[in-house]
């Protein structure tokens, strides 16, 4: 009997609401190794079962959010404050709250990463051309940087 004043959250759950951590990890492409390290970050708080961890809704939406946050480029400390304040309205569905200034800071972090990124293709490309040139006047082209699917072409 559940002696708090809070609706016990597991008390519906059926067997298909609740996940074993290698079912999450096939599911989110994520490493046993990755979920048991969030887990002893305090990022995650699977449910136990014996030594099984059993990872609820929530559970899941938490690592959801981790892995968008990841994503997204943000540190683990900062995921986990954007954590507490989404899992402060006990919603059944929190999302990462992120103040204006965070998404600036993302953003320009990201541009400069792709700058630097586009700096680097453009070094290859021209050290490419180089060696091209000077092997012989048939060796093709570089990949071009526009191409974003690389290697899939239609036919």
């Amino acid at each position: 009997m559940n002696t708090n004043s809070q609706p016990d959250p597991t008390a519906n759950e059926t067997a298909d609401d609740v996940l074993t951590i290698g079912v999450i990890s096939g599911r989110y492409n994520v490493t046993l190794r990755a979920l048991r390290f969030y887990e002893d970050r305090g990022l995650l708080a699977p449910r136990r079962n014996g030594v099984t961890r059993l990872y609820d809704k929530l559970s899941v939406r938490r690592l959801e959010l981790i892995l968008k946050g990841k994503n997204l480029g943000f540190t683990l400390a900062e995921i986990r404050e954007m954590l507490k304040k989404a899992m402060l309205d006990n919603s059944v569905n929190p999302e990462l709250t992120l103040a204006p200034s965070q998404l600036l800071e993302r953003i320009e972090a990201l541009q400069r990463q792709r700058a630097g990124v586009d700096q680097a293709i453009a070094e290859l490309e021209a050290t490419w051309r180089r060696m091209s040139q000077a092997d012989s006047p048939k060796s093709g082209s570089p990949p071009s940087s526009d191409d974003k699917s690389a290697g899939s072409h239609a036919a």
